[in-house]
């Protein structure tokens, strides 16, 4: 079994999203997978065009050859799980992983057709033109800073929506709503972290061996790393420490 990641974080090795990834892939790792963690922001990777070339033109080829999208494709290429990353940049995915998401329109069959359920979608292409993009059960991967799992809707809605599009699913869904604290700690704080990141080996091995994350992990990895008040208190405190001796016109609470 092949695990890729696609981290679409702008941060790359530094970032939040990292942290979360590199646990999740040494758990894949230790149950036996092959794994792949691909950094967009050590990519160029250019906007699709719109011009539909790879459907009506050359097939399957994109018009866009002076990037790195064909090495992400190459390292991707053959995975069972695709593990899509991301912090939330104002309520959605990054710009980073949007472009990429946009230029696999190369894989998709142009002709639309209706399901079952009536609803309209892309119909598979023969196995033998098909990419593992496409085939891929999905996982998403996700952190933010507003320190509540209410604004990861939109994210958590869009990859559900690219699984029907893709004719796949969505096998687990991961978010970190306090994901600032991931990197650099506080020292207290470190027994917290270093638990969060083996249950998030532990979400890597059982999707591997189960597809499925268990019951327990998930609803853990659910939970708060600290109590919402303490991490507004400390978020706010950190900017405090910052921004106190600036002339710039910030509000510190409703008015």
């Amino acid at each position: 079994m092949k695990v890729a990641v696609i981290n679409g974080s702008p941060k790359g090795r530094e970032g939040n999203t990292a942290v979360m990834v590199d646990s999740f892939l040494k758990g894949a790792a230790d149950a036996g997978a092959e794994t792949a963690h691909i950094f967009l922001a050590e990519k160029e990777i250019r906007h699709c065009r719109g011009c539909f070339s790879c459907w009506l033109v050359t097939p399957g080829q994109c018009v866009i050859k002076d990037d790195d999208m064909a090495d992400v494709l190459a390292r991707a290429e053959g995975a069972d799980i695709l593990a899509l990353a991301t912090p939330l940049k104002y309520a959605n995915i990054s710009s980073m992983l949007k472009v990429f998401i946009e230029r696999l329109l190369v894989f998709a069959n142009p002709y639309i057709l209706k399901d079952r359920a009536g609803e309209t979608r892309h119909p598979k292409k023969t196995a033998e033109a098909e990419s593992s993009m496409y085939r891929a059960k999905l996982v998403l991967i996700a952190n933010g800073g507003l320190g509540q799992m209410g604004h990861f809707q939109v994210v958590s809605h869009w990859i559900r929506r690219l699984a029907l599009n893709n004719l796949t699913e969505v096998i687990a869904e991961i978010r970190c709503p306090q994901g600032v604290l991931l990197t650099n700690p506080a020292e207290e704080l470190q027994p917290v972290i270093d638990n969060y990141r083996r249950l998030l080996e532990r979400a890597g091995r059982e999707i591997v061996t189960g597809n499925r994350m268990g019951k327990e992990t998930e609803t853990r990895l659910e939970e708060n790393l600290i109590p919402e008040d303490v991490y507004l208190q400390q978020i706010n405190g950190f900017f405090d420490s910052f921004l106190d001796n600036l002339s710039h016109p910030y509000v510190k609470a409703w008015t």
